[in-house]
């Protein structure tokens, strides 16, 4: 299990480099870091049980019971929280990401990461591509049209136009 967590927050911490310009929380990648740490501690509780275990000792098994009540309680609490927060959560990272959306030029790196975001998640703007039509880059071009990154991989002859929304 340790193993498993320690590759999750791995991945996490490693994902979050192509996301970073939409998560400027400076606490993004908080719960990454918690699980690693999470991960090093029940690796170290395991050792603990499985010594306790083959030494048959009984203050060894207490206090390895203890231990497993506490991270239950604590896992337990991790669930209320994310529950409780969870739309304080989504409406962050969502007004995080129009700022970004506004910034789009198609030249800085924000734009690059949007685009990035709208390719490999197969999405078109926040919510969908109407969303576009409020942002800066958007009434500069005055081409009635999205990034060709909103555009479905299928489409061959895609050009971004929201005249044709089948193809975004």
């Amino acid at each position: 299990a340790a193993a498993g967590l320690s590759y999750v927050g791995a991945y996490v911490i490693n994902t979050y480099k192509s996301y970073d310009n939409f998560l400027q929380d400076k606490y993004a990648l908080l719960p990454a870091v918690i699980i690693i740490c999470v991960a090093v501690v029940m690796f170290i509780i395991g050792l603990i049980g499985c010594c306790a275990t083959f030494r048959e000792s009984r203050v060894g098994l207490g206090l390895f019971l203890a231990i497993i009540l506490i991270i239950f309680i604590a896992e337990v609490s991790a669930f209320v929280l994310g529950f409780v927060y969870r739309e304080k959560v989504k409406t962050d990272v969502q007004g995080t990401m129009r700022s970004v959306f506004e910034k789009y030029d198609g030249k800085n790196p924000e734009s690059t990461v949007v685009d990035y975001l709208q390719e490999h998640l197969h999405c078109c703007g926040v919510k969908n591509y109407s969303d576009w039509t409020t942002t800066q880059w958007f009434n500069s071009t005055g081409n009635n049209s999205v990034p060709q990154s909103c555009c479905q991989q299928e489409a061959k002859n895609c050009t971004g136009h929201l005249d044709q929304p089948q193809e975004l």
